[in-house]
């Protein structure tokens, strides 16, 4: 089969990797791909959210099955767009991304259907937004309703935080139209955790949880990122809370698209707080997410295209998907300043030892060199038997790639280590 994968980071080249394994991949294309997953596909220089010429290449190409990994296409209905031109497609239409596109959609179908969340108001104007937030309990979240790279929540620990937060969103539009609408709502507490699933808008199936860390600095400490580093499984996701959260989350929420005639196909993320009152959803994404996406999938022992066209045609219910009992650690290694500014263009290296344990997010290739291009650069992920040896071989892997102005966290784990038996 002829694959088409859109989207150029981290997350993609794991779903590439992963794919690559399938018997059925003959030649699978990444749109646009970056310079470090040139080896595990053709590159093709079509940014990912244009549409048209996505299309266009599909049917040129004789594209036989498309996988749209990131927020922006599928929110813009890249989906859609490839279905009507008769490329079936991984990931949901238009209709149905909005759960991610829209966090004033997610919190008011989670309030309609009684799916656990946190308390919430919703803001079209800005003043009365700024008086909600003189009175609102502290710490408080103040959230920008659409798409904003994953940086359009604040955490506000102050009364000042959430006026310059309401601020920064409605009046500077620091996310431009996705600062129309703003949501503020309570702040939760407990253990977070990752679950990604395959749904097929009938049946869903989890995969195997994971633990994120989005603070730049060790001990979480410094600004909010896009991830520095993942673990899988999350300790804290007992089986006893994976019950609870298939009953009162994952399930009314599928049956919620449904009635809502918005019925949703591809990966679903439940980003999730274990709070004393019980899980509670922090907040959807209608994809894989990076860089959970890297723990998992290493970790999954099915053919991933099979599970993948599974809930395009509705017949995930009888497709097998199965993780295995070991446990993975990606480290991130970014550029000097990231998440705020930072240098790039410098020399790239990869030992062949590791090229198969290395995702990489933010790499170009010029005049035959590979060169960092971005914040995040690259994962390194390990599995193993256990978290602390997958935890240590990943540092190890670190150690042998190598660019100039690298940095990362040392204490991707720890946290998860410390989570209680059971």
């Amino acid at each position: 089969m002829k694959l088409m994968v859109i989207g150029g980071g981290g997350r993609e080249h794991a779903i590439i990797k992963k794919l690559k394994e399938s018997p059925e991949a003959e030649v699978i294309y990444a749109l646009p791909g970056n310079g470090g997953m040139a080896g595990d596909a053709l590159c093709v220089d079509i940014g990912a959210k244009d549409i048209p010429a996505i299309v266009a290449f599909g049917k040129e190409k004789g594209i036989d099955y498309a996988v749209v990994a990131p927020d922006d296409p599928l929110v813009l209905g890249c989906v859609d767009a490839l279905e009507a031109a008769g490329i079936p497609c991984f990931g949901p239409r238009a209709n149905a991304a909005v759960i991610e596109g829209s966090k004033v959609f997610s919190k008011n179908l989670m309030k309609k259907y009684g799916i656990p969340t946190a308390a919430y108001e919703v803001f079209t104007d800005m003043d009365a937004a700024l008086r909600y937030v003189e009175t609102a309990p502290i710490p408080t979240v103040v959230k920008a309703d659409g798409l904003a790279l994953g940086k359009g929540v604040v955490i506000a620990l102050t009364r000042d935080e959430a006026r310059d937060a309401v601020l920064s969103m409605m009046r500077d539009k620091k996310f431009g139209k996705s600062g129309d609408q703003i949501v503020i709502e309570e702040f939760l507490e407990g253990p977070e955790v990752s679950v990604l699933a395959f749904t097929d808008g009938k049946t869903l199936k989890p995969m195997v949880s994971s633990m994120d860390h989005k603070r730049a600095g060790d001990g979480d400490t410094g600004l909010n990122t896009g991830g520095m580093g993942t673990v899988a499984p999350n300790p804290y996701y007992t089986p006893a809370v994976a019950e609870t959260c298939m009953e009162t989350i994952f399930m009314p929420t599928l049956r919620a698209m449904n009635a809502e005639g918005r019925t949703f196909k591809g990966c679903l993320y439940f980003g999730l707080m274990l709070t004393k009152d019980g899980p509670k959803v922090i907040e959807y994404t209608c994809r894989f997410v990076d860089p959970e996406t890297q723990v998992v999938l290493p970790l999954l022992e099915s053919d991933l295209l099979t599970v993948m066209r599974a809930t395009t045609d509705g017949t995930l219910a009888e497709t097998e998907v199965k993780f295995s009992g070991g446990s993975a650690c990606c480290v991130i290694m970014a550029s000097e300043g990231y998440p705020a500014s930072y240098e790039k263009g410098f020399p790239l290296d990869i030992p062949e030892s590791v090229r198969d344990q290395v995702y990489v997010a933010g790499a170009v290739i010029r005049d035959g060199k590979l060169l960092t291009n971005g914040g995040r650069v690259l994962g390194c992920t390990a599995v193993a038997d256990t978290l602390p040896e997958a935890i240590r071989e990943a540092y190890a892997i670190v150690d042998k790639v190598s660019f100039q102005n690298a940095f990362w966290r040392r204490d991707i784990g720890a946290r998860a280590l410390q989570a209680p038996e059971g």
